[in-house]
């Protein structure tokens, strides 16, 4: 089943009953994981489910109450339960978590709390939360608007990978051999947004622990390689991903404590292998992707929001 004939239950004046929604952002409404998810939810929920996209709705304030309409004028009670899919690079505060935001004030639960969703949009504030709660990620510097020859000359890990604190999957990242090197190439660097300088795990390059987190529980994972010996092991830029769910009960474990600390319901947690068989936290994803062949997270996704739905939050 496909969004656009996603099943809405729509009463005189408009008002769309559904109590739970999919929430797309951007081009989310148009990709394999999608079709998948709200296949899921019609098989858990039927009717009580319905996929909203970000560009359908218009937020008000009306007679001092929190409103919420369609395109079309009609008037849309605020869903229940809701889960968002909201594309990282694009995020916006004055877009799509406005709209959270305001959901969250007509009294809707969000699988993916705001908070948590801001957390993993940028790639340091989780690492201070998960390091504030004693959980293993790599050292890391960054950075608030001082020049990037200030910050190289106070001293960065040697060699470093980095990336930008806005990145998304894989892309404004790479090892940096030594500070000699980021010197060279610092006029190339982007400048919208800070980077990080995080220490090189050299045992696991190009080899991370992927773990899919519902709700508490490590739901699936595997295994992902980055293509031709890089660092990246991203599968948007070839890399290759073996399930092994089960197989790393640590790393499952250590990315249930990650998810819990950002407070999220549904989190990508990466992890990257240590020598002595312990995990170090790479970085932990809102917006989760998966493959094909790991067909059991959509089932948890579902069961998760209808047992939210039952309990009445």
């Amino acid at each position: 089943m496909t969004v656009t004939n996603a099943p809405t239950r729509v009463l005189p004046g408009g008002r769309v009953t559904a109590p739970f929604w999919l929430i797309l952002g951007g081009s989310l409404d148009q990709d394999r994981i999608t079709d998948e998810l709200v296949s899921g939810f019609e098989r858990a929920l039927g009717d009580r489910s319905t996929a909203m996209r970000t560009s359908e709705l218009v937020l008000g304030v009306t007679g001092g109450r929190l409103t919420l309409h369609d395109l079309q004028g009609a008037s849309l009670a605020a869903p229940e339960v809701a889960y968002a899919r909201l594309s990282t690079p694009a995020l916006s505060t004055d877009r799509e978590i406005t709209l959270l935001r305001h959901l969250e004030a007509m009294g809707t639960v969000l699988l993916n709390p705001i908070d948590a969703v801001l957390a993993c949009v940028n790639k340091f504030w989780h690492l201070q939360q998960l390091a504030g709660a004693g959980l293993p990620v790599p050292d890391t510097r960054t950075y608030v608007d001082a020049s990037m020859t200030d910050v190289l000359r106070a001293g960065v890990p040697e060699p470093c990978v980095v990336k930008s604190v806005r990145g998304h999957r894989g892309r404004r990242v790479f090892l940096a051999p030594d500070a000699a090197m980021l010197h060279d190439i610092q006029g190339s660097l982007s400048t919208d947004a800070p980077y990080l300088f995080q220490e090189y795990v050299r045992y696991s390059h190009g080899r991370d622990l992927r773990v899919v987190v519902v709700d508490g529980r490590a739901v699936a994972a595997q295994v992902r390689v980055a293509a031709g010996g890089g660092l990246k092991s991203n599968l948007a830029l070839g890399g290759t991903a073996t399930p092994c769910t089960g197989l790393h009960p640590a790393g499952e474990a250590l990315a249930v404590a990650a998810a819990e600390v950002l407070g999220l319901g549904v989190a990508g947690v990466d992890l990257l292998f240590e020598p002595d068989g312990s995990f170090t936290i790479c970085e932990v994803n809102a917006n989760v992707g998966w493959g094909r062949h790991l067909d059991q997270i959509v089932p948890a996704i579902a069961e998760t929001c209808a047992a939210r739905l039952r309990a009445g939050r």
